[in-house]
């Protein structure tokens, strides 16, 4: 990015219904909290909103499973996913919170693709409980997946990526009253029908091709391959913002339609915390605002966020198109899928109590899920960390110290050639064009072992301080702690390299575990 743009940086919400383990931080909250840290110490203007989501109907399953209200368990659980990424240092400038703003947002923006006639009235099938006299939708209903054959709940697929239509479902059966008989029945709803807009989505992501990661590719390229399914906006349930149109009344909006609007207010809460006064939480989305939005979310919610989120923008005309998608598959805790309900689970706040944050956001990122699923494991975390970052570090700074008070020393070109390398490495890695964790904590990892291999001498003592700093700049979005520390008042990163001398600082050694 370059010092004039604005960038957009959105990690999707979680559902309101418990706290961050350490799979959502491994995923798209550290990732997109790097990136909005790099682009910012690079000269751009950057903008990180988050928050949680506050309608999907598994709210309700989980509070019915715990005794508690739903109303109360999404704002607990709004609470513990602040406190969590707090803890590990994820600093976003926009957190989303259920209020009237977010309500009226949402409904501005359904109620403009309605004025526009891009809604349809369509007799959809649902599962439907004729005891309780209720449709089964998401987490209401689970079934067999008609892409995959997977298990799941209606909705985005966590197998596939694919959304699944509540009717469609295989063997469909109550999740709240597994015994209850379950038929299909019809009911109208308003819907948006996506093959219109197969053309612009074709050419779109013909443009995103060269940057998709693979699992999100593929779902894109075998949603494009069928006909389009017409996206429901309503649906007949009862949990959910109320739907502003009498066609419907009665219904809900659709919780995975409001992707769109959801990121529209969390981007306008990022503004205004850095000091922007907009007249509306769409401004900043406008094609005439410039600035480009990019996406951090797990590869199941591409289809939520990248077909129906892009198709409602072009719906709507007037407002820009995501730059890029920055997905990411699961994390697992040893060799097992994280698991609130079973208690198979560890939270960042868990293991920020006991382990410095630095550590914990290297190795998350290191082991991170960029392209395929990886694991976590406490010994492994203590393994590496210490062989491959505090150690090495550890040793460096002693060297650093050596020629600190020494005053300013020379800096060679051949040096600065370096430094511009190592700019280079971790710009590749942290640009939003093909940002990846993994990519980043490798290149830190290479870099430093190559400090930590450097036998200084007095002739050179001024290219090794002059490239630890360099280091320390590039780190820094990762390394927040250690970076705070060391540079305390400028941890800009230049665009180029250009000290003809250096001074050298002492810096701060690495503990292994927490207070």
């Amino acid at each position: 990015m370059t010092a004039h743009e604005r960038t957009l940086v959105i990690a999707p919400g979680p559902t309101a219904n418990g706290d961050l383990h350490l799979g959502h931080l491994a995923g798209p909250f550290l990732a997109a909290d790097v990136c909005a840290r790099y682009g910012r110490a690079a000269g751009g203007d950057v903008l990180f909103g988050t928050g949680v989501h506050f309608t999907q109907n598994y709210i309700v399953t989980t509070a019915r499973r715990l005794g508690l209200p739903p109303q109360d368990l999404r704002v607990r659980s709004a609470a513990q996913v602040e406190e969590t990424l707090a803890a590990v240092g994820i600093e976003p400038d926009g957190f989303v919170r259920f209020g009237d703003r977010y309500v009226k947002t949402v409904r501005h923006f359904f109620e403009r693709l309605h004025g526009l006639g891009r809604l349809r009235l369509k007799a959809v099938p649902f599962p439907y409980a004729p005891r309780t006299g209720e449709y089964l939708t998401d987490a209401y209903v689970r079934g067999g997946c008609p892409v995959c054959l997977a298990e799941g709940c209606a909705g985005l697929c966590e197998n596939c990526g694919h959304w699944i239509a509540s009717g469609d479902l295989i063997d469909p059966h109550s999740t709240l009253h597994p015994d209850d008989p379950v038929e299909l029945r019809e009911q109208q709803v308003l819907v948006l029908p996506l093959e219109e807009y197969r053309e612009a989505l074709t050419a779109y992501f013909a443009r995103q091709s060269a940057t998709m990661r693979p699992r999100l590719a593929q779902m894109v390229e075998e949603v494009l391959a069928r006909p389009l399914p017409d996206y429901p906006v309503t649906l007949p349930i009862s949990w959910g913002i109320p739907a502003p149109f009498p066609e419907v009344a009665g219904q809900v909006l659709y919780a995975d339609a409001e992707t769109i609007a959801w990121s529209m207010h969390t981007t306008a809460l990022a503004a205004e915390q850095r000091g922007a006064v907009l007249s509306a939480d769409d401004e900043l989305w406008f094609s005439e605002a410039g600035a480009k939005v990019v996406y951090f979310f797990g590869s199941d919610a591409g289809f939520a966020f990248a077909v129906v989120g892009a198709a409602m923008l072009l719906a709507l005309g007037d407002y820009a198109l995501p730059e890029h998608f920055v997905t990411n598959e699961f994390y697992e805790l040893d060799h097992d899928k994280f698991s609130t309900s079973r208690g198979h689970v560890v939270t960042g706040r868990q293991l920020a109590a006991e382990v410095p944050r630095d550590l914990i956001r290297f190795y998350l990122a290191a082991t991170g899920p960029d392209f395929q699923r990886t694991n976590f494991t406490r010994e492994a975390m203590t393994q590496v960390t210490g062989a491959r970052l505090v150690q090495p570090w550890n040793r460096v700074a002693d060297k650093a110290a050596a020629w600190t008070g020494r005053g300013p020393l020379p800096v060679s070109e051949r040096s600065r050639e370096a430094a511009a390398r190592v700019l280079e490495r971790f710009g590749a890695a942290f640009g939003v064009r093909r940002f990846s964790l993994t990519a980043g904590a490798f290149t830190l990892c290479e870099q430093l072992a190559r400090l930590d291999r450097w036998e200084v001498t007095a002739d050179d003592a001024g290219d090794f301080c002059h490239e630890v700093d360099v280091f320390l700049r590039c780190a820094a979005p990762l390394l927040i702690d250690l970076a705070a520390e060391a540079l305390p008042h400028d941890r800009t990163i230049p665009a180029r390299p250009h000290a003809a001398r250096f001074t050298p600082v002492r810096l701060p050694r690495l503990a292994e575990t927490g207070p």
